[in-house]
């Protein structure tokens, strides 16, 4: 689910930055408040096994991929908000130490794989926590929430098309 940098417009981009920073700023004021010497550790190592977990990418035509996350976990312990925080923060680092996503669709795949994923996988979780199965659901769910995310915002981007054409999207989504 990594997009990497070329693949969306400059427009999608930056609508992305203006979605995630205030996002970003409810996750700090949320860690804030959830942090002592109790959970630090079990953030710190959720989130290392989140970034081992998402170092397995399963790769997916026109050069993306796939991969488990780990937020549902994350999520289930801590609450979306510090989920999507934690996994911001693996996304940064493989961005920038990897290259795996890129800089420029940093907030995209932030938003996909730690907002929804994060978000959807809690609350199904919350709806279903009387079952046995309910943490697999979750974190199917919020698997699937995110790729559908990402391959929304990989269909609509021949409409941001540059001035040339190219948009180095092979995906297509009909909007009428």
């Amino acid at each position: 689910m990594h997009i990497p940098d070329g693949y969306l417009s400059l427009s999608t981009c930056v609508a992305g930055y203006v979605i995630a920073v205030p996002l970003w700023v409810i996750g700090f004021k949320e860690i804030k408040q959830a942090v002592d010497e109790k959970t630090l550790p079990l953030i710190a190592s959720l989130s290392a096994l989140s970034f081992i977990v998402m170092m397995f990418n399963v790769p997916i035509p026109s050069g993306t991929s796939g991969h488990a996350t780990g937020a549902a976990l994350l999520a289930i312990f801590f609450g979306p908000w510090i989920a999507f925080l934690c996994i911001s923060l693996v996304l940064l680092i493989q961005a920038l130490l990897f290259g795996d996503g890129g800089v420029t669709t940093f907030a995209i795949n932030t938003l996909g794989m730690g907002a929804i994923g994060s978000f959807v996988a809690y609350g199904v979780f919350h709806l279903l926590k009387s079952f046995r199965f309910a943490p697999f659901v979750a974190g199917w769910s919020g698997l699937v929430g995110a790729s559908m995310f990402v391959a929304t915002v990989l269909g609509i981007q021949p409409h941001f098309a540059t001035a040339d054409g190219d948009t180095h999207c092979f995906f297509h989504l009909d909007l009428v």
